[in-house]
């Protein structure tokens, strides 16, 4: 079987058979490489230069494309479910409706990218970097992201419940109307943070940093508030 990617670079894609795991996939300049709808899954793409790329609709589930260099390419609608992608550079890619249940995102680089609608329910965000990334909207629950800076972020209509972001960086974080039913807040940054109309009933609370956070008409019933207590007005 083999993969076809077309390019219009001078130097065309190359394949090869997959009689192993392993797919090559050059292309001078990267970001000519169009492998759109493709079915890449379970490729080993690890470490490869697919910067600015166009991936949209592919299929990459479970691929390993760990310390890959992805950024600004083009991952719409692609699916990523169980995709190895720890410690890849995402910054600036667009995934938006993107499916990455379950993948593997630690200390990932995911600054400015555009991830609204995307689903990463149960994934590994674990001290990734999403600084002023767009996850408008997202399907986020149940995720790790124990340690993830996600300060200036937009996680508006964000579905975070019972999501891990103990010690999470969310400094300025729009999180207007977000979902955090029974999310785990503990010691997280939320200072400045944007919490009105937010759920976060049944969350734990307990030393965060909400100084100059925005709580207005945030649900907060049973919560673990940071001294705490449990919040039951």
């Amino acid at each position: 079987m083999l993969v076809a990617c077309s390019s219009n670079a001078e130097k065309t894609v190359e394949t090869i058979p997959a009689t192993t795991t392993t797919v090559v996939l050059i292309c001078d300049p990267p970001e000519l490489l169009d492998c759109a709808g493709a079915n890449l899954s379970g490729a080993n793409l690890s470490g490869a230069n697919l910067s600015g790329a166009n991936l949209s609709g592919a299929n990459l589930s479970g691929a390993n494309l760990s310390g890959a260099n992805l950024s600004g390419a083009n991952l719409s609608d692609t699916k990523l479910y169980g995709a190895n992608l720890s410690g890849a550079d995402l910054s600036g890619a667009d995934l938006s409706f993107a499916t990455l249940s379950g993948a593997n995102l630690h200390d990932a680089d995911l600054s400015s990218a555009n991830l609204s609608h995307a689903d990463l329910h149960d994934a590994d965000l674990s001290s990734a970097n999403l600084t002023d990334a767009d996850l408008y909207d997202a399907a986020v629950y149940d995720a790790n992201l124990v340690d993830a800076d996600l300060s200036g972020a937009n996680l508006s209509i964000t579905n975070l419940n019972y999501a891990n972001l103990e010690g999470a960086n969310l400094q300025g974080a729009n999180l207007h109307d977000a979902y955090l039913i029974g999310a785990n807040l503990r010691v997280a940054n939320l200072r400045g943070a944007n919490l009105s109309d937010a759920d976060l009933d049944g969350a734990d609370l307990t030393g965060a940093n909400l100084e100059d956070a925005n709580l207005e008409d945030a649900s907060r019933y049973l919560a673990t508030m940071p001294d705490g207590t449990i919040y039951d007005p």
